[in-house]
């Protein structure tokens, strides 16, 4: 860096003879020069205008150089401004004072131009290297936490889904066994019943003690009731395979591409295996989902991970609406979480909403809410990756959008964007 032509230097000094030698000799190296004859006015001029680096004298009226300094790494829109002391002082006592005080080097009075020019040459480079170092830091810490994001977004999704997957497995095959087999079930039962009327028909004087057992196993009831039960075996047996298909759809496996894929089977095999969050409990009635769903095309998605975006909106509108709860009676409490779907008035992309009548959020909150390790639950309950998850998934992976309005006590909404074709 031969010439500071880019480089600001702010020279503050209550000597005109000192701030016209030091300003020439910079001049002619190609910095840009700014002079202020107080602590004051250099305190005023880095406020407007932030300099690469200042020459400080320490001995001025008013507040002196030291006091300058303290307050200008004091603050947090200064403190990263390199600064020198000027100052015929040569004790060690004044040099330790100013260096804790955060000056990064003296020059002593009288100046000799090579040393000035020497020393601001080696503290702009130095400057430029931890501007440069800082910048290599944050880009790679940004990679990190993407890094980081993608490995948990992948081992997370690798052992819900198999455990989803497996767990479906094992349901489906006792089920199967039991759904084939009710309606022969009920086929021998209307089978025995009508072997009974055949034997009430052809042997109307029954044995008393037949007679008695009918009346004590009430055979009248049971002609009316049993087939009953197997109908209710049959629904009980029927709402089983729902949650198993609900289990394989939201497990579904992705590929290294993208799939065509309904939006609305994802969101209804969540609801699904959120059923057991939904239901009414001690505490509050049930949580009311209202769907209004729009005609929509397939997309081409990554199903399983869009489906671990629904859960984890739908799980974290569950949460705001039971927060939300406390303090109100159980008929006070009206909980409702509303999931729209429609297409953009372009129709190249869906939208998805969702929301909820729940505590809301502050706008201090929302805008944290996508953060890295942001969390507004307390220990134990939240990691803090969930939405930054959902970010990256409908972000940078479908190359869609997701944001969130919220007013604080009435609820919140987050809107999904998606592309019906990105690929």
């Amino acid at each position: 860096m031969a010439k500071g032509l880019t480089s600001l230097i702010l020279i503050v000094d209550d000597t005109p003879t000192n701030l016209d030698v030091i300003s020439e000799a910079l001049s002619n190296e190609g910095y840009k020069v700014a002079i202020a004859t107080s602590g004051e006015r250099a305190l005023q001029q880095v406020e407007r205008r932030s300099p690469d680096l200042i020459l400080l004298d320490v001995m001025m009226p008013g507040i002196d150089g030291f006091e300058t300094c303290q307050r200008l790494k004091a603050n947090a829109k200064t403190s990263h401004i390199p600064v020198i002391f000027m100052t015929a002082l040569t004790d060690v006592d004044h040099k330790v004072k100013g260096l804790k005080l955060g000056a990064v080097d003296y020059i002593t009075k009288p100046f000799q131009e090579e040393e000035v020019l020497a020393r601001v040459k080696t503290h702009l480079q130095l400057r430029l290297l931890t501007q440069n170092l800082e910048a290599q830091v944050a880009e790679k810490t940004a990679q990190l936490r993407k890094s980081q994001i993608q490995v948990i977004q992948s081992e997370k999704m690798s052992a819900l889904g198999n455990l989803v997957a497996g767990v479906a497995h094992e349901i489906n095959n006792p089920v199967t066994f039991l759904s084939g087999n009710i309606q022969p079930a009920l086929d021998y039962i209307n089978d025995l019943f009508g072997l009974i009327d055949l034997v009430q028909e052809k042997y109307p004087q029954l044995h008393p003690k037949i007679k008695e057992e009918i009346e004590n196993i009430d055979l009248g009831y049971m002609r009316e009731d049993l087939p009953k039960l197997v109908g209710s075996m049959r629904e009980g047996v029927k709402r089983i395979k729902d949650i198993s298909t609900s289990l394989r759809t939201f497990s579904r496996a992705d590929t290294d591409r993208p799939v065509s894929c309904d939006i609305h089977d994802g969101i209804d095999s969540t609801i699904m295996i959120l059923k057991h969050r939904l239901k009414a409990n001690d505490n509050r009635p049930e949580i009311k989902v209202i769907k209004n769903y729009g005609n929509l095309p397939q997309i081409e998605c990554y199903v399983g991970q869009l489906n671990q975006v629904f859960m984890n909106l739908l799980s974290n509108a569950i949460d705001a609406l039971e927060e939300s709860n406390k303090g109100l009676s159980y008929e006070e409490i009206v909980n409702e979480i509303t999931i729209k779907t429609e297409l953009s008035e372009d129709e190249k992309q869906v939208i998805i909403r969702i929301k909820d009548n729940g505590i809301g959020m502050s706008t201090e909150v929302i805008t944290k809410i996508f953060e890295h390790l942001f969390t507004t639950k307390g220990v134990g309950k939240g990691t803090g990756l969930g939405l930054a998850i959902a970010r990256q998934i409908i972000v940078e992976k479908h190359g869609g959008t997701i944001d969130v309005n919220s007013d604080l006590g009435k609820g919140s909404e987050f809107i999904i964007t998606l592309p019906i074709n990105n690929y």
